[in-house]
């Protein structure tokens, strides 16, 4: 039986991932930052194991990934699931709430996968997913810093799934879309202080002038299908884009960045000795 350790199960993917592990008949570890937001996915479930956990916080950390390796004897998959937004204008973002989220959304992956490695790799047996977005590929005006800690996660994760394939650990970064989860809404934090140069841009999409909340075409529940078919397969990708909108820019992305590597091929062959 597998166990899956999933953090920020309170709402969107990490709730509907855990709802699926968990029908599955497969050991959970469900965790959040405020246990009662969880409570509910541990009911009728003698499977789940739910969990506080402020993945900023290395106390709390170190004691969720012992409290799982007591209850289940080991972690199987762990899903780096928590994370959240912050839309600025690079001129306008403020150091502490850039950090705040780079604390969340990158150095607390890293300290979980830091946790759980070493029995991975004595099993010679694990998977990584870490979720991640189409910013981890392109960036929208006012996103920067948030697809700066995405871009982070994924270069991480690239040198991660080199430096573990011999010990058959695998990697999977999911790159969603627009998901009709709480990420535009209560997951979404922004610049105090809005510049007016910028409002064209970065400040068409500030929360008060966005109406994405709520109508994004993705559903949650057939993304975490949708991840648990990939982790599981004989021949995982490494990169997930889900929905249609991320396959799509995905796909004009690099055909524009395969035509620029051309244009420009020759100026960068002609610079070696």
């Amino acid at each position: 039986m597998s166990t899956w350790f999933i953090t920020g199960c309170s709402t969107g993917f990490g709730r509907a991932l855990a709802q699926a592990t968990l029908a599955r008949g497969w050991n959970t570890v469900v965790t959040a930052r405020d246990p009662a937001a969880i409570a509910d996915l541990a009911d009728g479930y003698p499977n789940a194991l739910p969990l506080a956990l402020d993945v900023a916080d290395h106390g709390q950390v170190v004691a969720a990934v012992a409290a799982a390796n007591a209850r289940f004897g080991g972690i199987d998959v762990l899903v780096n699931n928590a994370g959240y937004g912050y839309r600025s204008a690079v001129e306008e973002g403020e150091r502490a709430a850039i950090e705040a989220m780079f604390a969340v959304n990158f150095y607390g992956a890293i300290d979980l996968i830091q946790q759980v490695l070493p029995q991975m790799r004595e099993r010679r047996s694990g998977t990584i997913i870490n979720m991640s977005s189409v910013a981890g590929r392109m960036t929208a005006p006012g996103s920067g810093f948030y697809a700066a800690s995405k871009c982070a996660l994924e270069g991480m994760s690239d040198g991660l799934r080199v430096e573990t394939a011999e010990y058959g650990i695998r990697v999977l970064v999911v790159e969603p879309g627009p998901f009709r989860t709480d990420f535009a809404g209560r997951s979404l934090v922004q610049s105090e202080a809005p510049l007016d140069a910028y409002a064209k841009t970065a400040g068409a999409r500030r929360k008060e002038n966005d109406s994405m909340d709520g109508t994004q075409p993705g559903d949650p529940v057939k993304g975490a299908q949708a991840i648990i078919a990939a982790a599981t397969a004989e021949n995982p990708p490494f990169r997930l884009p889900l929905g249609v909108s991320a396959v799509t820019r995905i796909r004009e992305l690099l055909a524009q960045q395969a035509a620029e590597l051309e244009a420009w091929a020759e100026v960068g062959l002609a610079t070696d000795f």
